[in-house]
């Protein structure tokens, strides 16, 4: 990354590729001032891109799907990706000081924006159930544990086991939210399914019909809390 802050899209292009092909030789060569301007603007390319690869995912669902998914990429992509990158770089820079680096919180961005390399990946992967999650998070952790040696010059053993045990709770966790995801989301499509059924009852049946769904949505909810 430049001393300057500036966009580069041919730069940006050869920064991903050396992340993803070449993690070592990458943080071994990276720059460790200059700024927050370049990796900001990275994660903020990264993170519009990873937000029009779901935007083409929801071109074969709705139009309003669509365009919900084009607003994102074009406003909250790059938002969240930068406000997730500065959060993200915080608690990486207590872990790393916990582990004896001497580096300050620049350097912890600035590793912590080459994660946003994955965000394009973790997108086109998230078309494959729990997989994507697995894949993106222990490619990130790979991705750290390698930032640790070059970066932060820690033990490669330590940075196994820190970045393995968190990488580990992280795709339990995330594979937990995926589930509960997705079994709303298929609640939700019964219940647009069972509603536009209604629409062809008379006043009488409507009403046994909701009545019915309601029940069942009640007997769910307290299946869910007895497990």
């Amino acid at each position: 990354m430049s001393e300057k802050s500036s966009f580069d899209i041919q730069q940006i292009i050869e920064q991903v590729r050396a992340i993803v092909t070449q993690p070592v030789s990458y943080f071994q060569s990276m720059p460790k001032t200059g700024g927050f301007g370049d990796p900001v603007v990275f994660v903020a390319v990264m993170g519009a891109v990873a937000g029009v690869i779901a935007a083409l995912f929801a071109l074969f669902g709705s139009a309003g799907g669509l365009l919900v998914g084009v607003f994102g990429a074009l406003i909250f992509g790059p938002l969240m990706a930068v406000l997730g990158a500065f959060i993200g770089a915080a608690v990486l820079y207590v872990i790393w000081k916990l582990m004896g680096s001497t580096e300050d919180y620049e350097v912890a961005f600035r590793c912590q924006a080459a994660l946003a390399a994955l965000y394009p990946v973790s997108a086109l992967l998230g078309i494959v159930p729990y997989i994507g999650s697995i894949v993106t998070i222990a490619w990130g952790a790979w991705l750290l544990v390698e930032a640790s040696v070059a970066v932060h010059g820690r033990q490669r053993k330590t940075a196994q086991i820190v970045f393995g045990v968190l990488a580990v709770l992280f795709i339990f966790t995330s594979l937990g939210s995926e589930r509960a995801s997705r079994e709303m989301e298929a609640r939700m499509e019964a219940m647009g399914g069972q509603f536009e059924d209604l629409e062809d009852l008379s006043p009488e049946e409507a009403g046994r019909k909701m009545g019915e769904f309601l029940k069942g949505l009640e007997e769910g909810a307290q299946t869910d809390r007895d497990q």
